[in-house]
């Protein structure tokens, strides 16, 4: 599915965010993960925050998503699965996290570029991108 527009890419921000958020609540409820509860429940926080960050961008952007038109880019490459969180061990939490993390990176990094004409949501775009790679690397 195409995004086309300024509204679009932030609703998928949030719908990233949001899956991220629910893997991480789904493994810090799985008693097959324990040694990654605090990890993993910092990550629920983070994602709190992250998702209020994107609908404030939205929010205070509002203005400007009309003007701006988006091409060649897609979902797609984006979408991660993360079925059985509830029964996955350490190794296969940390596995699914590490993909979900690159995604989110991936993700803003590309996003940024397409909305560099608006430089107020690149920039934020540009920092949900460092906060990912932050996340990354702790689960390295």
């Amino acid at each position: 599915m195409p995004l086309i527009n300024f509204g679009s890419i932030l609703t998928f921000a949030e719908e990233i965010e949001t899956q991220n958020r629910d893997f991480y609540v789904t493994i810090t409820q799985n008693s097959g993960c324990v040694e990654c509860h605090d990890l993993f429940a910092q990550f629920v926080r983070d994602a709190q925050k992250n998702i209020k960050n994107v609908q404030r961008v939205r929010r205070e952007n509002v203005t400007e998503m009309i003007l701006e038109q988006i091409r060649d880019f897609t979902r797609d490459p984006f979408c991660e699965s993360y079925e059985g969180a509830d029964t996955m061990n350490a190794q296969q939490a940390m596995e699914t996290a590490l993909k979900l993390e690159d995604r989110a990176v991936r993700y803003y990094g590309e996003a940024a570029k397409k909305l560099k004409a608006m430089s107020e949501v690149s920039r934020a775009l540009k920092m949900l991108a460092k906060k990912h790679i932050k996340y990354y690397n702790k689960l390295k």
